[in-house]
């Protein structure tokens, strides 16, 4: 199978690899972080979640600027790996919980939010142009949809493993003071430091704390605050795990770094060469197509990055987190989506090669649409299952501190798994689509693009979070089912322009 693609595939994959194993360590636990740290509300840490994950993607358009300017794609990719670095070692320090200076401590963690974000944006697009140009030539360029399916493949492992890591660390932070985890005990322990606790969440804050000691309680003011340092504390810990990855990234990219292809060796003339080989109108149609698939895709990116918010707060909440004897926690899910990713991938491959054989594969449009179409499927089981369960509206939780009804993880379960499908129809065909498509001289600027698109949806994940504590759950998920529509329909009534674009 490899030998059909470019040397560079590989160590490229693996690059990635390390940085989205430090990534995905993070953001397993960042929101429960913001929540736990600073007893925010999942209005005000949906609204952090969903900047910082705009930013992540928004930047990387400043990334490809900046290496389409410069042509210097693989210094500006080091220097964003050493500045993600720098950014996850703000968060790994560890400060007191609760803390003594709320503004300045939250401001803090976002400036390092900021650094991360930045860094990311110097990497993630430029590496993956640096992937696109491995096949342009025509000896690959029959293969760039499945290169990109394995590229995604490849960095998808790191991530598999990263909720693993980061609860580990938590755990055994815990652990080591006697402590066990509990989802729902941080947000009852601010209740009781700040003295807002109704007297049914009080008691269930009670029964729950005497369930996390394994030693008797004398003070449950004191408890509170104990149990919120060394929970965060351990957070704090699970970031510095990110920093290794940061640093084996780094090597393993610089380690390569003659694989990759090398933009700042084409001479002027064979840049302008390649330019005049397009007519203006044919740059422009190109230009066009791209951002039309650019403004269609913010409402899948709205819809499938709530797997890291309000499908984190549904699992925390209205998730039967105990099957049997053993417990599971909120931040487990998270790895669903990388592992259905690792899974399906050489499946859905082998579903298009099978089609590709008997003349039938679909185009790379038409693939984004039907990834659409399927995220929406995932949306509607989440929907119906909700409605049928009779889960109350989150003003419920919120006064009793826990939901009286709640449904059995293989809910997530399935929709992780249906909402990877779609993922795999559409992320790494999308970046492929764009590889293709781009004229030359705007490789790294349209895969920023791309991925600002991505920023564009990831800044409305904060909507989800205000319907999620605003109308009935069903309905929410509802909402998602109506915005995966909308993209899925749009992209069908485009597809005949596009087609003809790509070719």
């Amino acid at each position: 199978m490899l030998n059909k693609h470019p040397k560079g595939l590989i160590a490229a994959s693996f690059a990635n690899l390390g940085e989205r194993f430090g990534f995905y360590t993070m953001m397993a636990i960042l929101v429960l972080f913001l929540q736990a740290k600073f007893g925010l509300d999942g209005k005000t840490a949906g609204v952090i979640y969903a900047t910082f994950y705009c930013m992540i993607y928004l930047l990387a358009l400043a990334g490809g600027i900046i290496a389409d300017k410069t042509r210097k794609f693989k210094t500006t990719i080091s220097v964003g790996i050493i500045m993600m670095a720098v950014g996850y070692l703000v968060l790994a320090l560890p400060t007191p919980t609760p803390v003594n200076n709320y503004t300045l401590m939250l401001v803090i963690s976002c400036i390092g939010l900021f650094i991360i974000a930045f860094g990311n944006g110097l990497f993630k697009g430029n590496l993956q142009a640096l992937v696109g140009q491995m096949y342009d030539t025509p000896q690959y360029s029959a293969m760039r949809d499945s290169g990109f399916s394995l590229f995604y493949m490849f960095i998808n492992v790191g991530a598999i493993f990263a909720p693993f890591a980061a609860i580990g660390v938590r755990s055994w932070w815990l652990g080591t003071f006697g402590y066990y985890y509990d989802a729902e005990l941080p947000a009852l322990c601010h209740g009781k430091l700040d003295g807002n606790l109704s007297e049914q969440a009080a008691a269930n804050f009670q029964m729950l704390s005497d369930k996390a000691s394994s030693a008797p309680i004398a003070d449950y003011h004191q408890f509170a605050g104990d149990y919120l340092n060394v929970f965060t504390t351990g957070f704090h810990y699970a970031f510095g795990i990110a920093i290794v990855a940061m640093l084996v990234s780094l090597f393993i990219f610089l380690a390569n770094k003659n694989k990759f292809p090398d933009p700042a060796q084409k001479s002027s003339k064979e840049t302008a060469g390649e330019l005049n080989g397009m007519s203006v109108d044919e740059v422009r149609q190109r230009l066009l197509a791209l951002f039309a698939v650019f403004g269609v895709v913010i409402f899948f990116w709205f819809s499938f990055h709530q797997n890291g918010l309000t499908l984190t707060f549904f699992a925390k909440e209205y998730t039967n987190l105990h099957v049997g004897s053993h417990a599971i926690t909120a931040e487990i899910f998270q790895s669903l989506n990388p592992f259905f990713v690792v899974f399906l991938t050489p499946l859905i491959m082998a579903v298009f090669a099978w089609q590709r054989k008997r003349g039938h594969e679909p185009s790379t449009p038409k693939k984004i649409a039907i990834g659409m179409g399927i995220a929406a499927l995932a949306y509607v089981v989440m929907s119906v299952c909700s409605l049928v369960a009779g889960l109350p509206n989150h003003e419920v939780v919120r006064e009793l501190g826990s939901s009286p009804v709640k449904v059995t993880p293989w809910l997530l379960f399935v929709t992780y798994f249906i909402l990877t499908v779609a993922e795999l129809y559409i992320s790494p065909l999308g970046i492929s689509f764009v590889s293709r498509v781009s004229p030359p001289k705007y490789q790294g600027i349209m895969q920023g693009c791309w991925l600002g698109a991505t920023a564009a949806g990831n800044q409305l994940l904060f909507i989800g979070a205000l319907l999620y504590e605003s109308i009935p759950i069903w309905l929410t998920w509802t909402i998602f089912v109506i915005a995966c529509c909308i993209s899925m329909f749009t992209m069908l009534f485009m597809l005949k322009w596009l087609e003809r674009v790509a070719k």
